[in-house]
């Protein structure tokens, strides 16, 4: 139930179409907006037998798929989805009752039912139609809404009143202001451009914010960037008239000083009378004050512009607070007067200026600081004294350092000993406590293979083979007549060649 003029639920105040409260029935667009249906009930026939709220008028079952494929998932209005309540949310946002009819209305003054009249001739006169589906394009063209190629046997749509010229995809029928799609191909015309008929009224007709209603009165109230009928535009709390009267915007929502003082205006810490639009509300950790009640608690000076300490949930002025709370610096030993900054860590405390770095004595402030055997240190001096160094350049290791039987090293440090090349990530392998990259320890120590002479380093798992003198990678122990492989296999020498048995009784014939 709405509260008398508002478009709002009286419990929560929220719009209705919050609440999904919509039609339920099934909705005939040309019976809503007052035109007649010549197909009735074999139209909500069709309408189910294909599983849809709403389908465009005189397609075959194929081309309404079609014609709904070209539409958004979220849109497509098929029974028992999220599309059909969209589809019935644009029904009442875009097609409200109280702009289609006389009697759905309740705040179109007698005096003025004449021009509502006018106006709804008017608009199904000259502006309001329902677009046309064309299910196969016999040419390509552009599409009003995007611009795009609109290909030749693809879905488009037509709008009578603007002409036979323009088309749109069946996604970019939607309403100039709003950018959503025309529900159920509605549209009006204004200046050449499409419309749903909420906004095509609002581009001729101020709509009243609360009821929702076109405003034909001559006179109305402009408030908030919105307009209202006269009456309407109320406290939100109360419902009484704000027109002429002070109010207050609260969450986008008008007050009168009352109810606002009354729901939203604080209590006083001290006096604890509500603190009102026209005072100064002076707060500290959720607690409020008038000024003139914003007193040291112990000697009842204003604190108004002035350092204070809180202790026990009560304030006081700085030489009252000193005199009975104030603590003393692990630095200097002076008390930390009212309104100093403290540095705390661990139970200890100091002025700003205090704490500071054992080492170069420079302030801490808010950069960060390395605590040692009870003593601060500045990230420099810290790394100076103790942070880790490379044992082959000395300096100091920041970040991404590199362990090798347990020594640290610099990533660009940690080198192949015969090539230089960088080893952090790579892999390596070591010869006399010395790191090389695979590479060099292949050229420099590995076997090599007889057949193509590269070396076999075994790093990764690669397997060779050995015989007498001479070694071979997997890949390369072949017979020297079929190449084929002889891992596993007999093999018979012949000079530096080897033969796979078959190859070498042939040979021999």
């Amino acid at each position: 139930m709405s509260q008398k003029h508002r478009k709002t639920c009286e419990v929560c105040k929220c719009n209705r179409e919050v609440h999904d409260v919509f039609h339920r029935e099934f909705v005939n667009v040309r019976e809503r907006l007052g035109l007649g249906d010549t197909l009735g009930r074999a139209n909500k026939e069709i309408c189910l037998q294909e599983g849809y709220t709403w389908v465009p008028a005189g397609l075959t079952s194929e081309q309404i798929y079609d014609y709904m494929s070209c539409l958004p998932g979220h849109k497509v209005p098929r029974l028992g989805t999220p599309g059909e309540k969209a589809r019935e949310r644009l029904l009442m946002l875009q097609l409200p009752k109280q702009d289609l009819a006389l009697p759905y209305t309740r705040h179109v003054e007698v005096q003025h039912h004449t021009s509502f009249k006018d106006f709804i001739t008017a608009r199904n006169d000259i502006a309001l139609d329902i677009g046309i589906v064309n299910p196969s394009l016999d040419r390509g063209q552009d599409c009003s809404g995007c611009g795009d190629v609109i290909p030749r046997g693809a879905v488009g749509v037509l709008a009578p009143r603007i002409g036979d010229a323009d088309i749109w995809h069946p996604s970019c029928f939607t309403c100039t202001t709003c950018n959503e799609l025309l529900v159920d191909l509605v549209y009006c015309v204004w200046e050449g451009a499409l419309y749903c008929g909420r906004h095509y009224a609002e581009r001729l007709k101020p709509r009243c914010a609360a009821c929702d209603e076109i405003i034909f009165s001559g006179e109305y109230t402009k408030a908030m960037s919105k307009d209202w009928h006269s009456g309407h535009f109320c406290c939100w709390q109360c419902d009484e008239s704000l027109t002429g009267q002070r109010y207050v915007l609260k969450d986008d929502h008008p007050y009168c000083i009352k109810c606002y003082e009354a729901v939203f205006a604080n209590s006083c810490d001290d006096c604890n009378t509500v603190i009102g639009i026209d005072s100064k509300d002076l707060s500290y950790k959720e607690k409020h004050w008038h000024e003139k009640c914003f007193l040291c608690n112990k000697c009842q000076v204003s604190l108004v512009d002035k350092q204070f300490g809180s202790k026990m949930d009560k304030i006081f002025c700085g030489p009252c607070y000193d005199a009975q709370f104030a603590t003393r610096c692990d630095g200097c030993g002076e008390i930390f007067r009212a309104g100093n900054k403290k540095m705390e860590y661990k139970a200890r405390q100091w002025h700003e200026k205090c704490f500071c770095c054992c080492v170069c004595k420079t302030p801490i402030g808010t950069k960060s600081f390395i605590p040692r055997d009870q003593e601060i240190y500045c990230a420099a001096c810290y790394e100076e004294k103790f942070a880790t160094r490379c044992v082959k350049c000395s300096k100091i290791i920041t970040s991404g350092g590199v362990t090798y039987k347990n020594d640290p090293w610099h990533r660009e440090c940690f080198t192949c000993t015969n090539c230089s090349a960088s080893l952090a990530g790579q892999r390596f392998t070591s010869r006399d406590d010395k790191p090389y990259c695979a590479d060099c320890f292949g050229e420099l120590f590995a076997k090599r293979c007889t057949a193509c002479s590269r070396p076999i380093t075994g790093i990764g798992g690669t397997r060779f083979i050995s015989f007498e003198d001479r070694h071979w990678h997997n890949d390369c122990f072949i017979c020297a007549a079929c190449q084929g492989s002889l891992v596993g296999k007999g093999f018979i020498t012949d000079g530096a060649d080897i033969l796979c048995p078959e190859c070498a009784k042939q040979k021999l014939m």
